[in-house]
């Protein structure tokens, strides 16, 4: 019998969740969206099969329900849900970027035939909307799951079944451990980029050109302050007391930052930098992590007209799609630099080599 698939909300996540199903199964997508627009838009993209009217409706007939909502929504749906039919053995579960409420939140479905297990696909991208979703989305990105004591093994098994067409790499962490993790290497740096951005826009004030010379690199290392405000307002509140202590210790770091100043210790300044250089350089540079990836390539373009369409033109010849293109710096008589910025990594490489093979100099940060 052809099984169904309810997706609550119809933007990039779970458009995309939706295509990496139905590549693996033969199944009845089933979606719902507070949007009209999103709803119409998914069913012409043929990322939905059928439209559903409401929330209750919707979860009646479902094997398998997916709330890719903001993490205070999925809050409401679960005290929505309380007083709903669900079919026998059906499995329910999120996307959302906290875990220890949610996962507390869902002890309003005890009682009924549905299964929780929470979710979190750890993938992005730059755009929004159930019109950017792709099906490749999470491929090798890390794929949190976060059963409790009491989560039938069974369920777990038949949840990573029908996501395996996303091919994530699938993680089981208790919902505490996954809030403490991601809050270190998410949630806290989306916090501090977003602090730059306002220390420099309340200096501006005194410095009118400061934001024209914020465009290059201060804009690049705060690209993530770019993200919703509406979800990341949810993870600052739901994930509360983890932030509450990295901010503490954030301080402390700063003021040691601030004695190394002080004291003008050169040897001890350099260590400080070049133990941070080491350690990140030990990152693995091609596992998807918390933050999506950018995979830029900077490309050394000499200073006369039609070097630009040059470059687009020998990607465009071997079929290699670009996302976005930055003119980093052109000066009279001198090499400019082009950031070109791809969907994966194997995107990049594959550039590299072209325009390395047509005589260009190519680097990645």
């Amino acid at each position: 019998m052809k099984k169904n698939v309810f997706i609550i909300g119809l933007g990039l996540i779970g458009g995309s969740i939706a295509l990496a199903i139905k590549k693996e199964h033969n199944c009845t997508i089933y979606g719902f969206d507070i949007q009209a627009e999103q709803l119409k838009i998914a069913k012409s993209l043929k990322v939905i099969d059928q439209i559903s009217d409401s929330i209750e409706a919707g979860v009646k007939e479902a094997d398998l329900i997916i709330i890719a909502t903001p993490v205070s929504k999925t809050e409401q749906i679960f005290e929505e849900m309380s007083q709903y039919t669900f079919k026998a053995g059906a499995i329910m579960t999120d996307v959302g970027s906290t875990k220890s409420r949610i996962v507390e939140k869902s002890a309003a479905l005890l009682g009924s035939n549905v299964t929780f297990i929470g979710g979190h696909p750890m993938a992005g991208s730059h755009k929004t909307g159930v019109e950017a979703a792709k099906a490749h989305l999470f491929e090798n990105a890390f794929y949190v799951l976060t059963p409790t004591e009491t989560t039938d093994n069974r369920a777990m098994i038949q949840l990573q079944n029908w996501l395996k067409g996303t091919k994530a790499k699938f993680v089981n962490l208790a919902p505490g451990e996954h809030d403490a993790l991601a809050g270190a290497i998410s949630h806290f740096p989306h916090v501090i980029a977003t602090s730059l951005v306002h220390q420099v826009r309340k200096l501006e004030s005194e410095e009118p050109l400061l934001s024209r010379l914020a465009a290059g690199g201060f804009r690049d290392i705060t690209r993530i302050a770019s993200a919703s405000p509406i979800m990341w307002r949810d993870i600052f509140i739901h994930n509360k007391a983890v932030l509450l202590e990295l901010i503490s210790n954030w301080i402390n770091e700063m003021e040691d930052v601030k004695q190394l100043l002080e004291t003008e210790d050169k040897e001890t300044i350099y260590q400080y930098f070049y133990e941070a250089k080491a350690f990140r350089d030990r990152m693995p540079v091609r596992e998807k992590g918390a933050i999506p990836s950018f995979y830029d390539l900077f490309v050394d373009v000499p200073d006369h007209p039609g070097v630009i369409s040059d470059v687009t033109s020998i990607l465009a010849d071997h079929e290699i799609s670009i996302t976005n293109i930055r003119i980093l710096e052109t000066r009279e008589d001198i090499m400019g630099v082009l950031r070109l910025s791809f969907r994966s990594e194997e995107d990049r490489e594959l550039a590299k080599d072209c325009l390395e093979q047509a005589l260009y100099e190519t680097s990645i940060l």
